[in-house]
């Protein structure tokens, strides 16, 4: 991933911002307006302690006094006009970059949600652009006073008595070079490693969160997700770390700006005691002293936070580019039409991202149209990555898949989904009805035909027990389908799809015996005529396929109906003995 160099982030924001590229440089203008303006009120306070101090026209400091007031508004007036400004600014920059994810994202291919992880990309699209958006609004603003302030401050801290100024900046100094040592590329990085470990730790708590089920239904706690837990104690373990390296610097820091009282006693103590100058001036000055120098604290606290939030900005803007790099899919050019419902597998090989080795590698396979196969094996044997394959999730690294004899790769995306229909083993519903559920396969379906495909998929029992039938929103008002039910409404969606090509991934797994029965009634209707690759772990289901491919370490190792594949005494022989011993297991009395 490239880094985003310091000096282009603003480029990237003004890209982002369009139009309202202007609104930043006003409200930035504003903010260093209002800077000036609050360090005013500062001079007139030193006039009036020093006709105080006279005891002289004293009537004038009422005039004095009010302008010091009348200033101090002007400049809160000035900075909300700059807050305004750099709000309206963010909001659209947040707006642009979010639709330009989103943009991006619907272009990817689906593999890239396996490899990048949906808790990353989920955190990307909220956390890094409203990251970006309290930058512009909110650090802008506050960079900018900081970069005026502490040159206004020299003026005042040195225009009075430049050698009480003097000792005065001294641990404003040392303060300020303590800040460097925690800034830098070095910083960066650690920023960068921070996001990263919130970014992983986002993913894998979206993973265990799914699985909570699981680990209720045996009792289990976080530490049987070995990856979850090992994501929080590396986190810990680095925040330890980071909080040590910053520990004597941030030290420094935090003792020099605090100690500038000091430092004005001990202006106090060479000025006033040794008698350089009239006594009557030096109490003047070390008043005034001891109200601006305060500024000098909060001056360079506003600089160290703004160095923090352009490194987080930084790193951010890194991950919005993450995604924008990510290619899309070239889409098919091609204007032949597949020639049927066949598939063909031609030396097909895949190794995903970061693999050790190929997931899929030098496989050849042919289905014919209208046949019903299944591809069995152990886990992360590849049958899950053939059929994302088919479906181009992914390009394959070499070798070619065809669709009634048309490189899927020649075949347009929108054109492929229309000879594809998917059923995953746990079916995923939006919080929507049941009617938009199922309609999201064709989305200019008529009610009565959503009516029929769900009665083809056994789902009328469903139907009849919700107060608003069809219309019924999911997830509203404690309405929720169990997992079998999830998968009869999926099935819905396909049979109403009507794609000629359907791909089920172990799409039994979740359902009781009541809801199984019902689901494979609902294949049955659904499958006719069509071309079906089936993946399953529940050897019972697949007996009956024309075809069963049986794979190992990314290659099939054998094929065949399934007396046949029985009578060969291999992987496959083996695979069904151990099911059907699981299956008529029993606890012993």
């Amino acid at each position: 991933m490239n880094k985003t160099k310091n000096n282009d982030h603003m480029r990237i924001i003004g890209q982002y911002a369009g139009g309202h590229k202007k609104l930043i440089l006003l409200g930035r203008f504003l903010a260093g307006i209002s800077a000036v303006i609050t360090l005013i009120p500062y001079y007139l306070l030193w006039k009036i302690i020093k006709i105080a101090t006279e005891g002289t026209n004293l009537q004038e400091i009422e005039p004095i006094a009010w302008e010091a007031v009348g200033l101090t508004v002007l400049s809160l007036l000035v900075y909300i006009a700059a807050l305004f400004c750099t709000h309206i600014a963010a909001f659209r920059v947040q707006a642009n970059m979010r639709s330009g994810l989103m943009r991006r994202i619907l272009t990817l291919p689906l593999g890239v949600f396996d490899d990048e992880g949906t808790g990353r990309i989920r955190r990307i699209v909220n956390d890094s652009t409203a990251a970006t958006e309290t930058f512009i609004a909110h650090n802008l603003p506050d960079k900018t006073v900081a970069a005026v302030t502490p040159v206004g401050l020299l003026v005042l801290i040195f225009a009075f008595n430049w050698k009480i100024g003097l000792i005065c900046m001294i641990p404003a100094v040392i303060g300020f070079l303590c800040m460097m040592t925690m800034m830098g590329k070095g910083m960066q990085e650690k920023m960068a490693e921070y996001q990263g470990a919130l970014e992983t730790m986002s993913s894998e708590a979206t993973e265990y969160v799914r699985g909570i089920p699981v680990v209720k239904t045996f009792g289990q706690t976080v530490h049987s997700f070995t990856r979850f837990k090992k994501t929080i104690d590396d986190f810990g373990k680095w925040a330890t770390d980071y909080t040590i390296m910053l520990r004597k610097p941030m030290i420094g820091f935090m003792t020099c700006i605090n100690a500038i009282f000091l430092f004005i006693v001990l202006s106090a103590y060479l000025f006033i005691g040794s008698g350089v100058t009239p006594q009557a001036v030096d109490i003047l000055n070390i008043m005034y002293y001891i109200i601006v120098t305060p500024l000098i604290t909060v001056a360079l606290t506003k600089v160290a936070y703004s160095g923090e939030a352009e490194m987080t900005l930084i790193d951010a803007l890194d991950r919005v580019k993450s995604v924008m790099d990510i290619e899309p899919l070239s889409d098919g050019e091609g204007d032949k039409e597949p020639q049927g419902n066949s598939l063909e597998l031609k030396d097909v090989t895949y190794r995903y991202k970061d693999g050790a080795s190929d997931a899929v590698k030098n496989v050849s396979a042919r289905i014919e149209q209208g046949e019903h196969v299944a591809f069995v094996g152990p886990s992360g044997s590849g049958k899950t990555t053939i059929c994302e394959l088919i479906a181009r999730f992914f390009d394959v690294d070499s070798g070619e898949i065809l669709i009634g004899g048309v490189n899927v790769q020649e075949i347009p995306q929108k054109k492929l989904m229309e000879y594809i229909s998917f059923v995953f083993q746990d079916s995923r519903l939006l919080k929507t009805s049941i009617f938009e559920n199922v309609r999201l396969s064709r989305p200019d379906a008529s009610e009565a035909e959503v009516m029929e495909a769900l009665k083809k998929a056994q789902c009328m029992d469903i139907i009849e027990k919700l107060p608003g039938g069809i219309h019924t929103v999911i997830g509203e008002k404690g309405i929720y389908l169990s997992g079998g039910e999830r998968q009869r409404i999926a099935i819905a969606r396909a049979i109403l799809k009507d794609a000629p090509i359907l791909i089920l991934d172990e799409a039994t797994a979740f359902a009781d015996p009541d809801n199984e029965a019902r689901v494979q009634a609902a294949f049955e209707e659904m499958t006719k005529g069509k071309t079906m690759i089936m993946i399953a772990h529940r050897l019972s289901t697949v007996t009956n396929a024309d075809r069963i491919f049986v794979m190992e370490h990314g290659g099939i190792t054998e094929q065949g109906r399934h007396e046949e594949l029985m009578a060969l005494n291999g992987l496959y022989r083996r695979l069904y003995d151990e099911y059907t011993r699981s299956v008529e297991w029993k606890v012993g009395a």
